[in-house]
């Protein structure tokens, strides 16, 4: 593992019982999201989904609220133990993005929720590929992340004092990466700021060609 990738997973080990706290009903008060969500349940119905970078499990429960049947990775075993705690009807497991351990072509849609942001550009192209890998042909992948440039380092992130930076994408870039994988991209939201967020938010619905086969 990079030594950014090791930084980033001791800052959710010490914030996750806060993180899931301080976020546990942001959903609530966030309909867009919400809606952008349930046309990504109906797109995916069919198939089981992988919440790639599942922090404490809520989207994930989400998602299995309304119908899906719904599994977590993260990069954090702190994250993953609350995700656990909190919704222990559903699967969580340690993993990593640029290096997923699941079969290719195992689940009919993904979901990458703010999870791109603390990637590298070598280690996001990786981490894409990985996503578009275990999509089976004709399922959807949802992703989620804050616009920009640059990376920016995050004061007392949920009010502890550890080191943890961000990275602000270009939606044309990640739509670029996506393609690259063999994802096509056939919806695109960007919203602008919201309550605590300082920058525009970004939304991509990207689809798996029923023509690719599993083994690419």
């Amino acid at each position: 593992m990079q030594p950014e990738q090791d930084a980033v997973r001791a800052a959710y080990d010490a914030v996750a019982e806060d993180y899931a706290e301080l976020l546990r009903d942001e959903l609530a008060s966030k309909p867009l999201d919400r809606a952008l969500l349930a046309a990504f349940a109906q797109e995916v119905a069919g198939g089981p989904v992988l919440d790639a970078g599942c922090g404490p499990g809520r989207i994930a429960g989400h998602l299995a609220s309304l119908g899906l049947d719904v599994a977590g990775i993260d990069l954090s075993p702190g994250m993953v133990e609350v995700a656990r705690r909190h919704h222990p009807a559903l699967r969580f497991d340690v993993g990593t993005l640029t290096g997923l351990d699941l079969p290719d072509a195992s689940f009919g849609g993904v979901l990458a929720w703010y999870s791109l942001i603390h990637l590298r550009p070598d280690e996001l192209r990786l981490a894409v590929s990985e996503l578009a890998r275990v999509l089976r042909p004709g399922g959807h992948l949802l992703t989620a992340f804050q616009v920009g440039s640059g990376t920016v380092r995050l004061d007392r992130p949920y009010g502890h004092d550890v080191e943890l930076h961000a990275t602000r994408l270009d939606p044309d870039e990640v739509v670029t990466l996506l393609s690259d994988a063999g994802l096509a991209v056939i919806a695109r939201t960007v919203r602008e700021p919201e309550s605590w967020e300082q920058s525009p938010q970004a939304y991509l619905l990207a689809r798996c060609p029923s023509s690719m086969l599993s083994g690419r």
